[in-house]
């Protein structure tokens, strides 16, 4: 699923004007990316969190010529499902179509 379809979903489940709920899904793309962007993480109860990792200077190999390189230290989004997506996600789903 993509922006598009996401705005799409969204549109079929809340009824609301399709500018609306791209504006909604523009308004929490941006407020995850810039609570990130602080230092802070995001947590919705149920979904998962969202928050940044260290990632540490390390050495590495380039695979074509052998020559070690150094790769500079980094900050990575995460995102860490809660329990419930988890549950939902491991739940097998009904079958659509004939009974």
């Amino acid at each position: 699923m993509n922006k598009t379809e996401l705005v799409a979903a969204l549109v079929e489940k809340t009824e609301m004007p399709k500018k609306s709920a791209e504006k909604a899904v523009n308004a929490f793309v941006d407020v995850v990316s810039e609570t990130l962007v602080q230092g802070d993480k995001l947590q919705l109860i149920g979904f998962g969190t969202f928050s940044v990792k260290d990632r540490p200077a390390r050495a590495a190999r380039n695979p074509r010529t052998g020559e070690e390189i150094k790769i500079a230290a980094s900050k990575a989004p995460v995102f860490k499902p809660g329990k419930a997506l988890k549950d939902k996600v491991n739940t097998p789903a009904k079958k659509k179509g004939k009974k």
